[in-house]
């Protein structure tokens, strides 16, 4: 008989999950799945953003690959003269058909979908018409391809070089420079929204954590600058600096950072005097190390929860200078300045629309990101 005493292994307590996996943040990412509209618009607004990213695979007047007399080609990344291909000139135009002809003798080429970038014009608009042309599928075959040397036969009268929505008044193919602009305005709204949050989160938790005279001084500052007519303001800086990318966001800055400073301002004022804090300060720990790891965390999630407004915000103040003419540098993708030809062109009413459509579904959809953020951050919001 085996009387030998098995004892039972030690009971083991996994500790509590940290960071992205806590608790809490579980619970944020089940409420935020939960609302059906904000989940679905997430992922959506993720591909077009994705898919954004890489205009240059999807529109673009040079081949992604090509292959020349044994030579693998990159002129989606490298300038080749044309020289390169028994030519003169100092850059390739690879649309030109001595140029294909000459490619597809000695190799072959890979191209983008769509064969136009946002600044190519088309060269080849059907006879008799002038820019703005409208979309192919609202004129017959024939007509679409009466611009080509070969008309009807000739292969360069393809689905990849259609004008799926048109051309502007300079040619440039509708699509093509929707693209490149859905991009540039998520990109702009992006930086100008990390930029913003960023400051306005430090200013906020210096005026709530040190209060007193700190926190007046600065809230009277705030209250003056924000009471400055913003938009009378950009208007004249951006008619006195160059237009530029980087400049257009500093001018932006300079307001755009006020927005969050009262949310950060009164989380911190209300979690000052908690009873961690003091002991935080008992023990002789700097202020510093207070704010960011234990006041600041709190502060964030009512901040994160104004994130999505806050880039749709900046997305249609850049829409709106592009139209007024004080935003991106003239030939730039934009939705304002397409928004503006809309409003010159009313006989092709395929310009607005393209680009009110286009704003619409995006800025929708951060709305919808928005709403289900701020359900997913909302302690009380339980869904079933």
């Amino acid at each position: 008989m085996d009387t030998t005493n098995h004892a039972a292994p030690p009971l083991t307590v996994k500790p509590p999950r940290k960071g992205l996996f806590s608790p809490t943040n579980v619970r944020r990412w089940e409420n935020f799945k939960a609302n059906r509209r904000g989940y679905w618009s997430l992922w959506l607004f993720l591909v077009l953003f994705v898919l954004a990213l890489g205009a240059e695979f999807i529109a673009n007047d040079r081949p992604i690959l090509v292959s020349y007399k044994g030579e693998i080609l990159t002129p989606i990344f490298v300038d080749y003269p044309e020289e390169k291909f028994g030519g003169f000139l100092a850059q390739t135009d690879y649309r030109a058909q001595d140029i294909q002809d000459e490619i597809n003798a000695n190799g072959w080429m890979i191209w983008p979908p769509i064969h136009y970038s946002y600044q190519t014009a088309n060269s080849n608009l059907p006879q008799g018409m002038s820019a703005p042309t409208p979309p192919f599928w609202a004129m017959s075959r024939e007509q679409r391809c009466s611009g080509y040397a070969g008309g009807v036969a000739d292969p360069n009268c393809n689905w990849s070089n259609f004008n799926w929505l048109g051309t502007d008044d300079q040619a440039r193919d509708v699509l093509a420079r929707l693209i490149y602009g859905f991009r540039i305005s998520v990109l702009f709204g992006l930086v100008l929204t990390i930029c913003s949050a960023v400051v306005g989160v430090c200013a906020g938790a210096v005026q709530g954590y040190f209060g007193g005279w700190t926190d007046l001084l600065m809230q009277r500052f705030i209250e003056i600058w924000s009471s400055m007519p913003v938009l009378y303001i950009l208007l004249i800086i951006a008619s006195v600096l160059p237009p530029g990318f980087f400049i257009l966001l500093g001018i932006l800055l300079l307001f755009s950072w006020v927005g969050l400073v009262g949310v950060v301002r009164a989380e911190f004022l209300r979690a000052r005097n908690f009873e961690y804090v003091r002991a935080a300060r008992a023990l002789g720990v700097d202020n510093r190390t207070i704010m960011y790891r234990h006041l600041l965390p709190n502060a964030m999630v009512a901040t994160l929860t104004f994130v999505p407004f806050i880039l749709s915000g900046s997305i249609t103040t850049l829409t709106s200078l592009d139209f007024l003419g004080f935003g991106m540098p003239p030939g730039s993708p934009s939705l304002g300045e397409m928004i503006a030809q809309g409003k010159s062109n009313l006989q092709a009413p395929w310009l607005g629309l393209s680009a009110f459509f286009t704003m619409s579904i995006m800025l929708s959809l951060l709305i919808f990101i928005g709403e289900a953020v701020r359900d997913a951050f909302d302690p009380r919001k339980t869904f079933r």
